[in-house]
């Protein structure tokens, strides 16, 4: 499988990937942000093209490795084939009134439900990684990371009203 990368003044740059059987993969980034991908299948004339924002781009990557296995609004589940099949979900919560002004080692969230909190938005700005004494404040949404069953117990125990 050869791979050429071009740049493209004032375009882009182009990836082109040709395949084993022949068939011709391209890439654009271009300058405005878009991803536009062709493919063109050996023997044919014709292209097929698609145009992607950033966003679905990196989702496509992962999809195409394998590591994206179930995506919705808030949640992303990843699975990891050479760890035994781990698979580990990431999901957006938004703190409920009753945990305002309590630190995550008050709600011994890591002990009760195995779940980590990884990040946490307040105001447009991220905390990552947040300390054990990160007292949580109306309007927070966190980011938090476990296996299926420690995401729905940070649910069930932690974010109840």
């Amino acid at each position: 499988m050869a791979l050429r990368s071009l740049n493209l003044p004032g375009v882009g740059t182009k990836y082109e990937i040709e395949t084993d059987k022949g068939d011709t993969i391209a890439i654009f980034f271009t300058k405005t942000g878009t991803i536009q991908m062709y493919t063109l299948q050996n023997g044919c004339n014709t292209p097929s093209a698609a145009v992607m924002n950033p966003v679905e781009a990196r989702r496509l990557g992962n999809i195409l490795t394998g590591a994206i296995i179930e995506a919705d609004k808030e949640s992303v589940e990843i699975a990891f084939s050479a760890l035994a099949d781990l698979r580990i979900t990431i999901h957006t919560f938004f703190i409920p009134q009753r945990i305002v002004g309590k630190t995550i080692e008050d709600l011994q969230i890591r002990a009760k439900t195995g779940a980590t909190i990884i990040a946490v938005c307040r105001n447009d700005k991220n905390i990552i990684n947040p300390p054990p004494s990160f007292v949580f404040e109306d309007g927070d949404a966190t980011l938090v990371i476990g296996e299926s069953d420690q995401i729905k117990k940070f649910e069930h125990e932690i974010m109840v009203e």
